[in-house]
C-alpha cells in the first residue's frame, strides 16, 4: 500500500493507533468502579456518586506541563519518570485544597512520535495514577511537525479531584504563632530546568553520566528523579489533624508560593538554617553565581511541601510523617506582617 499523503507531511495515523492499542492495559488498570467508558471514545465519563462523593462535593481541577525537564529525558532517551512527574506535580496541586484525585487527562506532542517514549511517558503516567488513586480517564497524542523540534516532547496533564466543602484548605484560618512544617523535595521536581539546564549543561559542560562534584549519583539521575507526590500522606494527616495550610512549593519557589495562601496579616518566616539543601541546588548556585534570593525564588530548594498546622500538633504530625519514611522539619513560624515570606539565618 503507498505511503499516505498525511504520513508525508509528518503525520502517520497507525503510529497513533499503534501507541493507543498498546498502553491500553496500563490506562484500564487505573479504573474503579466509576469510570464508565473504556479508552477511544470522544470524551470520557465518570461517575462521581460511585467516588465515595463527600456530602457537599466541590470539584477542584488543575493543569500543568513538565516544561523542559523533557529535554534532559530526550537526551538520555529516558522517559519513564516524565509521566509520573506529570501526575504527581497535578496531584500535590490539588490536594493543597484538602481534595482527592478522582481523575486524570494527559497530552503528549512531539514533531514525531517515538512509540517506545510515548510508552514510557504514558506508563508512567498510569503508575503514578495508580499510586495516588487517580483514574486515567483519558488524553491525547498529537503529532505535529513544524510546531515541535523532532526528539523533543511536550507534556501536560489535567486533573480533577473532589472535597467537601466544609473541609477545603484554604489558610484563612493560619495565625500568628502557627508553624511550618516542610517535606523533603526529591530534588528539582518539576521547576527551574531552563537555568539547571544553562548552568549545568550549557555553560559549565557537565556530562550527564557523570557524578558531579558533592554528589552520589550522575546528574542525569538527578535531574530526572520524579517529582514527589505528597498526596496520601497529606489527605491522611487532613483526616486526624486540622490543617490550616498547605503550599505546593513549584515555579516561585518559598518566596512565591508560600505567601498564595497566607491571610492579609501574616508573614512566614522561614529559616534557611533548617533546610538541607541538595547538593544539586548549591552546585547550580555556584556554578551559575546565583544569588541566594533567587535560587529561592526559581527552585524549591529542597523543600516540596509546606504544612501550615498550630504548634500544639506539630509534634504528632512529625511523627506520623517520620513514619512513611519521609524526614518533615519546622523550617519557621507564622508571625505578624502583610502576607510576605521573610528568609532569616545562613543557608544550611
Amino acid at each position: 500500500m503507498a505511503k499516505s499523503k498525511y504520513a508525508e507531511a509528518g503525520v502517520d495515523i497507525d503510529t497513533g493507533n499503534k501507541i493507543v492499542k498498546d498502553i491500553k492495559k496500563r490506562v484500564r488498570d487505573t479504573f474503579s468502579p466509576a469510570v464508565l467508558t473504556d479508552i477511544g471514545l470522544f470524551g470520557g465519563l465518570f461517575d462521581i456518586s460511585k467516588a465515595n462523593s463527600p456530602i457537599n462535593p466541590v470539584l477542584v481541577s488543575s493543569i500543568d506541563g513538565v516544561g523542559t525537564k523533557l529535554h534532559i529525558a530526550a537526551q538520555l532517551n529516558k522517559f519513564y519518570n516524565a509521566g509520573r512527574d506529570i501526575v504527581a506535580h497535578c496531584c500535590n496541586d490539588i490536594v493543597v485544597q484538602g481534595a482527592r484525585p478522582l481523575f486524570f487527562l494527559d497530552y503528549v506532542a512531539s514533531a514525531k512520535l517515538g512509540p517506545d517514549a510515548v510508552k514510557e511517558i504514558i506508563t508512567g503516567i498510569a503508575d503514578e495514577c495508580k499510586n495516588n488513586g487517580c483514574a486515567l480517564l483519558g488524553g491525547e497524542t498529537a503529532e505535529m511537525p513544524g510546531t515541535y523540534v523532532i526528539g523533543q516532547y511536550d507534556l501536560v496533564g489535567c486533573i480533577v479531584g473532589i472535597v467537601d466543602r466544609e473541609k477545603i484548605i484554604d489558610g484563612k484560618n493560619i495565625k500568628d504563632g502557627d508553624v511550618i512544617i516542610s517535606l523533603p523535595s526529591s530534588g528539582l521536581h518539576t521547576n527551574g530546568y531552563s537555568l539547571a539546564r544553562k548552568v549545568l549543561l550549557d555553560d559549565a559542560k557537565l556530562d550527564l553520566n557523570a557524578v558531579p562534584e558533592n554528589c552520589s549519583r550522575p546528574l542525569g539521575e538527578i535531574l530526572l528523579a520524579p517529582h514527589r507526590s505528597y498526596t496520601p500522606l497529606l489527605l491522611n494527616l487532613a483526616e486526624k489533624y486540622e490543617i490550616k495550610g498547605l503550599a505546593h512549593i513549584t515555579g516561585g519557589g518559598l518566596i512565591e508560593n508560600v505567601p498564595r495562601i497566607l491571610p492579609e496579616n501574616v508573614d512566614a518566616e522561614i529559616k534557611l538554617d533548617k533546610i538541607e539543601i541538595p547538593p544539586v541546588f548549591s552546585l547550580i548556585q555556584k556554578l551559575g553565581e546565583v544569588e541566594t534570593e533567587e535560587m529561592f525564588r526559581v527552585f524549591n530548594m529542597g523543600v516540596g511541601m509546606t504544612i501550615f498546622v498550630d504548634c500544639s500538633n506539630a509534634e504528632n504530625i512529625m511523627k506520623d510523617i517520620s513514619t512513611t519514611g519521609l524526614k518533615p522539619e519546622i523550617i519557621g513560624k507564622v508571625v505578624s506582617g502583610n502576607k510576605k515570606v521573610i528568609l532569616k539565618n545562613e543557608i544550611r
